[in-house]
């Protein structure tokens, strides 16, 4: 029978608007030279879809609404792919470069995904320089988070030129169950809806500290010190985390429904380089250039806060999702990026303590917390309630200042139909809550591929901290090479 939709993953679903999207993508630049003719064409991406389509599971699954929204809606796999709609072509107006790229595909980033048909689109991009062609595939947020969606990509790619045969499973189609049956699984799941909230509550309390927003209200980190206080096992012992400002800055508040967007390669072994004389880790570093760059940005508009910007910072749960019924097995934790810093070595020592204490409260308890919150909530209302949160939270106080996350991929070439991959480039989520940009980092066969969404009227000179996280590497390289090698503390597990 068809998975039922995690009460977790319909928050992606229900906080989206007409300006708060909730898809993930990614931007593939291709070198078809070594192709037949040296092109790539629509077709040969359809072909291959066919072809790997059951290796990418949310490539095949559409929303089935529970009747009178009783529930969280059911993934039904869909028996035909329209590949004439969720393929599609398109070219560049002359020259291709990749200001031009960015602009078309912040365009495309700014369409909301159709509810009625699978939650994806990809797009093959012709007209780049040197006869490159990009692909830009965007997946619904509910449907994956950043490890999956990653995943999604690898089942379309091959570590050879030729593309290896991958025999169709026999199975058949997994269907969502009739109206009746939704409705009588809906009535139940209400009825259990006051046990999931206690339990939700024996959870959450000695941990209000980490939720975004609710960190920021007064009170929350006593009412947390407290409950720990008089508890017992693992939450007794939770480290503990400092009260958190969220500075106001000219990329929070509400967003507009348009986006800019901008992309670059960063070497990989130079992170490292780095990382290894301060003994710090390689996400430190990335941290710490982020916080660089923003704060170049803001001290050029004289818009620099004298506290330090708070970050969301997604960390993976995964395994922690009952019976694997989330996609996304991740919870969002915060951390502060040291703008206020003007040292950029103590800079990147105050990261690399922010992160630690980070990786100790994880290790300390476990995530899962966060999906009682998501099950304590009776499905009818959770919608309603989600967009009444961004509201209140976009509007009251910002409960961070942007998102950063850094996800790990192969560091060997891959290929699409023999067309070889020469950059991969992450595009991802902002929102009134969690500000205007978003800064996602993937590490491809030796190289950081940074893509950087804002919003179009608070941030319109993207490319700007594309050139400040270049310099800052390089600032961050002439350091390392003054620099005695620091001893890496021993990880605790958890984030980064």
């Amino acid at each position: 029978m068809a998975q039922q939709v995690s009460a977790f993953d319909a928050q992606f679903l229900n906080f989206e608007t007409a300006t708060n999207l909730a898809h993930i993508a990614a931007l593939t630049i291709l070198d078809p030279s070594g192709r037949p003719g040296g092109a790539l064409t629509r077709e040969d991406v359809i072909a291959l879809l066919k072809r790997r389509l059951h290796l990418a599971p949310p490539l095949r699954k559409r929303l089935v609404q529970v009747p009178f929204g009783l529930d969280h809606p059911y993934w039904a796999e869909d028996r035909e792919i329209d590949f004439d709609y969720h393929v599609r072509d398109l070219a560049l107006p002359p020259p291709g470069d990749d200001h031009k790229l960015a602009e078309q595909v912040a365009r495309l980033h700014a369409a909301r995904l159709d509810r009625g048909r699978p939650l994806w689109e990809i797009y093959l991009i012709h007209g780049l320089a040197e006869g490159r062609v990009a692909i830009y595939t965007k997946v619904h947020h509910a449907a994956v988070d950043g490890v999956t969606g990653t995943e999604v990509l690898a089942a379309l790619m091959d570590f050879e030129t030729e593309p290896a045969d991958v025999p169709l499973p026999e199975a058949a189609p997994q269907e969502a169950p009739d109206a009746v049956e939704m409705i009588i699984r809906g009535v139940a799941r209400v009825l259990d809806n006051p046990f999931a909230l206690l339990r939700f509550v024996a959870e959450a309390m000695p941990r209000l500290d980490e939720v975004p927003f609710v960190a920021q209200l007064p009170g929350a980190g006593l009412v947390s010190r407290f409950v720990r206080g008089i508890g017992s096992g693992a939450a007794e012992s939770l480290p503990e985390l400092p009260r958190r400002v969220v500075p106001r800055t000219p990329f929070s508040g509400p967003i507009s429904r348009h986006r800019r967007f901008a992309f670059g390669q960063l070497p990989l072994d130079e992170v490292k380089r780095v990382k290894n004389a301060f003994g710090v880790t390689v996400n430190d570093v990335v941290m710490a250039m982020c916080a660089t760059a923003l704060r170049r940005w803001l001290v050029k508009r004289d818009e620099l806060p004298r506290q330090p910007l708070v970050a969301g910072i997604p960390v993976s749960t995964r395994g922690q999702a009952p019976n694997g019924s989330a996609a996304n097995e991740v919870m969002l934790t915060m951390t502060t990026l040291p703008t206020d810093v003007a040292d950029p070595r103590d800079r990147l020592l105050s990261v690399n303590r922010s992160m630690r204490l980070i990786k100790e409260r994880l290790a300390a308890a476990p995530a899962a917390w966060l999906l009682e919150f998501s099950q304590a909530m009776p499905a009818a209302l959770s919608a309603l309630a989600a967009r009444s949160a961004f509201r209140i939270a976009s509007r009251a106080a910002p409960a961070m200042n942007l998102l950063v996350s850094n996800v790990p991929g192969p560091q060997l070439p891959l290929y699409v139909c023999g067309a070889r991959v020469t950059a991969l480039y992450p595009m991802s989520v902002i929102t009134d809550v969690s500000g205007g940009i978003n800064i996602t980092v993937f590490s491809y066969d030796g190289r950081l591929g940074f893509g950087v969404v804002t919003d179009r009227d608070m941030v319109p000179d993207v490319w700007d901290l594309i050139d400040y996280l270049r310099d800052s590497l390089a600032e961050y390289g002439a350091l390392a090479g003054r620099a005695r090698p620091r001893p890496r503390r021993a990880r605790r597990g958890g984030a980064g």
